[in-house]
């Protein structure tokens, strides 16, 4: 188990799925935790368990990031009431899957809100932070969607090539300043994601022999913390099918056009 006693840790999306047994695991290995996400209720539990069960510090603000307004007092109070901050993992982030056509446009800009602008501006606010201490970890959580787009998913891979892009533009302007950028891929996690994405749960069922545990990618992040890490991709085989797809798009969408539609 590695040690973080001492260094403070920002979660979002931390009520449950991957930032729930984020928040166990770090708390395990000493780190103080921020948490953050929209139900006030979880996240008091949630603190409540962690601090009884390890001596850490642990709070919590109640945001949706989709209210814009509401996500920058919340910035300024946690600068305000936390002078040292070593890390953020943005992690929180919703799909919702429907054809260019049929999409409801304010689900779309939502999404770009909470996925993209909302991690921008967090991270945007931590910045000056880091760059003063010379050191600090910025993990944003994207999608393989980021890098494949399929059928029904124009939105939401959008808003997860804008995380990649936007991930990649600022590992190069802070690499010189000792602030680690990690982009973390995912094909199709076991968590309440397909709630919202997939109500009909056709989708999911026709993925579910190849979905990830939250706990195997819980693990990888915290492997890769605090270390120069540039991606971490998660399933081996989605990672090998991405690079085939970049380097043969043509023919990658002919082969896999059964599976791209399965949504």
């Amino acid at each position: 188990m590695r040690d973080f006693n001492g260094k403070t840790i920002i979660i979002t999306g931390a009520s449950s799925g991957i930032g729930e047994g984020l928040s166990h695991k770090l708390a395990a290995c000493g780190a103080n935790l921020i948490l953050l996400a929209r139900s006030g209720d979880k996240l008091k539990k949630l603190q409540t368990i962690l601090e009884k069960e390890h001596t850490i510090n642990c709070k919590y603000y109640t945001v949706d990031l989709s209210d814009r307004k509401a996500w920058k007092e919340t910035l300024i109070k946690i600068e305000e009431e936390h002078p040292t901050i070593d890390a953020i993992i943005n992690n929180a982030g919703f799909g919702v899957f429907d054809t260019v056509q049929e999409a409801d446009y304010q689900d779309i800009e939502k999404m770009f809100q909470v996925n993209v602008l909302a991690l921008m501006e967090g991270v945007q606010s931590l910045l000056p932070h880091f760059v003063s201490k010379k050191q600090g970890h910025i993990i944003n959580v994207a999608s393989f969607a980021g890098k494949i787009a399929t059928p029904k998913s124009s939105a939401y891979s959008a808003s997860k090539h804008a995380v990649i892009g936007f991930s990649n533009a600022l590992r190069l302007e802070v690499e010189n300043k000792g602030i680690f950028v990690t982009t973390v891929n995912l094909g199709p996690v076991r968590t309440n994601f397909f709630q919202v994405a997939d109500p009909s749960g056709n989708y999911q069922k026709s993925v579910d022999q190849f979905m990830l545990e939250p706990e195997v990618v819980v693990d990888q992040i915290i492997k890769a913390l605090f270390r120069r890490k540039r991606e971490i991709n998660l399933p081996r085989w989605m990672e090998l099918g991405s690079r085939f797809y970049h380097l043969f798009p043509w023919l990658s969408e002919r082969l896999l056009r059964k599976q791209f539609n399965k949504k």
